[in-house]
């Protein structure tokens, strides 16, 4: 281990011992702007520095962020990409043109905030992250910064920024516990950032829904766009993993991400197109294409119904963990169990609503419940107890390595086996078999 690599592992552990939801969920959530406020002008307000195009909703983040994040790096543009979670590597959150931030300037941030003064108050992993970030990002001097929001929107960290866009990808039920416990509420969290006067692009938004977003942006005077309301593309097929839109103001995409999902994101990446390229002139047909195409090996996006090569069986896995992300991963789902025999490798955190997901899965499946490895990760065995309650039998396993290997073994070569349920069972899955490799 070299001396860069110890200083790295200190200033990571350093991190890891502030509160993170990630790990302990919504203990370690510290609503309200005004902490990350005052940590910011510690710091210099490095978020003033920044162009922003700030991306909400429930799902379909991380899609969005990285499919404009490429495709603006592929117009020429230095882009920055904040998003979380990660999946392997915590640099995997802040990214310039697709690289991870390096160790150094981990290590530089973690040595100039250890040096201000924060008082009583002791931030939280995603505020320090954030403010990580945007000082990165000011110091490598960004044309552009695409910032997913963490959590909600309204008193997330993020929403210190003033974008040059923001865009709300949709709107289901999820962190119900700070949050809301309806959609309309939690709608209302998200609209918190529109900002005055910045245009907006809502993917996907129905009746009293739709109704909070167009609220918000009369009040504050800020122009907004519907992409259901517009035919950003003239019609979608499969083609091979992905998908190919055809009629766009782009020409014909041919896009990587294959997820049944991706249709309703491409319409709002799309949208959101239609307004940059006036600001940011460079956006050309060949930069969208570029960006749409190759999106994972630009930005290093992984988990949105990803096919594993290594193995006879067909792998795939998503971090889909909501009763949102399963109304489209059951219907893929579901026409696959009707094929061959589908495996599912699944786990969850503590707090999710599952009952309201195993209404979306397919019963013609052999089920494994995996525990995930994090501190709010949901114990297996009472996992397969509650999907027993509901008519579903399973095996439960420590973890996902021995819950996928018993897949693997049980499966013959034209079955499928998924890995879901949970980010960090999927994160747990991709570190379990890069180790193999």
């Amino acid at each position: 281990m070299t001396i860069e690599d110890e200083k790295y592992n200190s200033a990571i552990e350093t991190l890891y011992a502030c509160p993170a939801f990630q790990s302990i969920g919504s203990k370690a959530y510290k609503p309200g702007l005004e902490n990350i406020t005052r940590l910011s002008q510690l710091m210099g307000n490095p978020h003033k520095a920044l162009k922003c195009i700030h991306i909400g909703g429930t799902n379909g983040k991380g899609s969005t962020a990285s499919t404009i994040a490429a495709i603006l790096a592929q117009a020429g543009y230095k882009t920055g990409l904040y998003t979380s979670p990660h999946l392997l590597d915590f640099r995997e959150r802040i990214k310039v043109n697709g690289e991870m931030i390096s160790k150094e300037a981990v290590i530089d941030f973690m040595n100039r905030y250890g040096e201000i003064d924060t008082g009583d108050y002791k931030p939280s992993f995603f505020e320090i992250t954030t403010l990580m970030a945007f000082d990165y990002f000011r110091i490598c001097g960004v044309d552009i910064a695409v910032i997913e929001v963490g959590l909600g929107g309204r008193y997330d960290s993020t929403n210190i920024i003033s974008p040059e866009l923001a865009i709300i990808t949709n709107i289901s039920l999820d962190h119900m516990a700070i949050l809301g416990n309806t959609t309309e509420k939690i709608a209302q969290e998200k609209a918190g950032i529109i900002k005055p006067g910045t245009p907006v692009v809502i993917g996907n938004a129905h009746g009293e829904i739709r109704k909070i977003f167009a609220g918000k942006a009369s009040e504050l005077n800020s122009p907004i766009t519907f992409a259901q309301d517009n035919k950003y593309f003239v019609s979608s097929t499969k083609e091979n993993n992905g998908w190919k839109y055809t009629g766009t103001s782009f020409g014909t995409i041919h896009a990587e991400l294959g997820g049944n999902c991706q249709p309703e994101n491409t319409a709002t990446i799309l949208a959101a197109l239609d307004i940059l390229k006036h600001k940011f002139t460079k956006i050309n047909d060949k930069a969208v294409g570029t960006g749409f195409a190759n999106v994972c090996a630009l930005t290093g996006l992984q988990g949105r119904w990803m096919e594993i090569d290594e193995f006879k069986q067909r792998i795939i896995c998503d971090t889909g963990h909501n009763v949102g992300g399963w109304e489209y991963l059951g219907p893929a789902l579901q026409e696959i169990a009707l094929e061959n025999t589908l495996h599912m490798v699944l786990g969850f955190v503590n707090d999710k609503d599952i009952s309201s997901i195993i209404e979306k899965m397919p019963r013609k499946a052999k089920f494994y419940f995996a525990t995930p490895s994090v501190e709010r990760g949901r114990d297996s065995a009472s996992t397969a107890e509650f999907f027993a309650e509901k008519g579903i039998s399973g095996s439960a396993y420590c973890n996902v390595n021995q819950a996928f290997n018993t897949a693997i073994k049980s499966a013959a070569p034209y079955d499928t086996i998924f890995v879901g349920g949970s980010t960090f069972i999927v994160a747990d899955f991709l570190e379990s078999i890069n180790k193999k490799s």
